[in-house]
């Protein structure tokens, strides 16, 4: 099913599940809504052990409870756990569509990264996912999401772009290919495993450079194009499948958005930061764990070209709030001042390690989208918060909330981003895509486990640097 079919729709609130309550739901009365244990996709003792110490050392219980439920959302419900041909893999769904993005699928066991050295079984589902990403790369370095069987035809098998069996969707995004880099250089510092980083992962990165050369434009339109019949704009593209017209200057096409819209200038400005920070950090894994230099280089060379466009183009002058970040330009001076909701975003530069949080014009840029000369930033009767085009105008993503809380160094911020979170969830537990700024009822996508996963990892993170917001 497509993600744009949930839009518009509205949840029931969660119906308890068949388990014993815990200490913590006879002591508040929260019902439980976690996956009952013996339908557990997965089950890690780290994560269990770090659910029971937040919920015992918090003192806002209801935070307590949504932790629970959320923080293991991912492994309770989404994972598919195999060894093939002796190797780990991992099938990972995005929740409510049975295919795997490799941007969310990254983004989903990201937050147990920490916890993965002191749990091997954890350790090997991570490394699983790294081992199918690679696949799924060598299959098609311009496609967002895939099946697990291999063979599967798509329900978008009649959209114009090269559809192959195993893909679900081919809508090209920047990011798709900067969040498995991220993913496997975390994995790799934080375990020091090198397993999964062998001939096949040394290939996807390759492929990846490959791709994202084409994608500079350079020589050329470049191999890739989609179009698709349907009724929504940003479900298609301009000018038969390539995109609106940008002046090639060193920056990296995207013709859609982490959202899987489509972009209106395809020089999409966060996915580039991303890209460069993604660049350099596989070249420190190509050159220390394969010791190749050259595909190193080349790929340090690439993330240098990048920069120095960025530096050239990504800065415009808002006539309110001056020198700031553009969301999306074209090389001719043209550019589009806003952000989305999904990561990566411009208020999420930081969290992705793109840009300092102190950087002068980053700050500006914060200041604008957290205000409501941001045309997607919602100011409603019952919340305020960062929004985007792909729920429409007045939702609130409760990702935007997230990320504003994961970039901050505010206290007062931080807690209101939480308290935000707390009055928001409409009684079910979970986080959403959506909500209305009006009323939290009226949500998108009851199952959006990556929402739910760095939730979890805001309140962890949140525990660890300010306990003291959490009582």
């Amino acid at each position: 099913m497509n993600r744009r079919e949930f839009i518009g729709k509205t949840a029931v609130i969660a119906s308890a599940a068949a388990l014993a309550p815990t200490v913590l739901q006879a002591q508040t009365g929260f019902p439980s809504v976690r996956t009952p244990e013996e339908k557990r996709k997965f089950k890690s003792v780290a994560v269990e052990k770090t659910i029971q110490e937040v919920q015992a050392n918090i003192g806002n219980k209801e935070l307590a409870w949504m932790f629970g439920n959320c923080f293991p959302n991912t492994l309770d419900t989404t994972v598919d756990f195999e060894m093939v041909d002796g190797k780990p893999d991992t099938y990972v769904i995005t929740g409510d569509i049975d295919a795997m993005w490799l941007r969310d699928s990254s983004a989903q066991v990201f937050p147990y990264l920490t916890l993965a050295k002191e749990d091997e079984p954890l350790q090997k589902l991570i490394a699983g996912v790294i081992n199918r990403q690679t696949r799924c790369i060598l299959k098609d370095p311009y496609a967002n999401a895939f099946y697990k069987d291999g063979a599967k035809i798509s329900e978008w098998k009649s959209d114009k772009t090269e559809m192959k069996p195993g893909v679900h969707e081919r809508k090209w995004e920047v990011d798709s290919l900067c969040y498995p880099m991220r993913l496997a250089y975390r994995y790799w510092k934080t375990t020091g495993d090198t397993g999964p980083f062998d001939g096949q992962w040394q290939k996807a990165i390759a492929l990846t450079l490959e791709t994202f050369r084409a994608q500079q434009r350079k020589n050329g339109k470049g191999p890739y194009h989609f179009q698709r019949r349907t009724e929504t704009q940003s479900d298609t593209v301009a000018n038969r499948g390539y995109g609106n017209p940008c002046r090639p200057v060193g920056l990296i096409y995207s013709i859609f958005r982490p959202s899987d819209d489509a972009t209106v200038f395809p020089f999409l400005i966060p996915s580039n930061f991303f890209a460069v920070t993604s660049l350099r950090q596989v070249a420190e894994m190509l050159d220390t764990i394969l010791k190749d230099s050259a595909l190193s280089g080349d790929c340090l060379a690439l993330a240098e070209e990048v920069e120095i466009a960025l530096r050239e183009h990504a800065q415009v002058n808002h006539p309110k709030a001056g020198r700031i970040y553009a969301y999306e330009v074209d090389g001719f001076g043209d550019y589009y001042c806003i952000d989305d909701g999904n990561i990566p975003s411009l208020l999420s530069l930081p969290y992705l390690g793109a840009v300092k949080a102190d950087n002068l014009v980053y700050q500006r840029t914060r200041q604008f989208l957290l205000s409501v000369d941001n045309p997607y930033y919602c100011q409603g009767k019952v919340a305020s918060g960062p929004g985007g085009p792909h729920a429409g105008m007045g939702m609130i993503w409760p990702l935007g909330v997230i990320t504003q809380a994961l970039t901050s160094t505010d206290d007062n911020e931080i807690r209101q981003c939480l308290e935000t979170l707390r009055r928001t969830h409409a009684g079910t537990g979970f986080m959403h895509e959506s909500f209305s700024m009006n009323d939290p009822s009226k949500f998108t996508r009851k199952w959006f486990a990556w929402a739910n996963t760095i939730f979890g990892e805001l309140v962890l993170k949140t525990y660890r640097e300010r306990p003291q917001l959490l009582s």
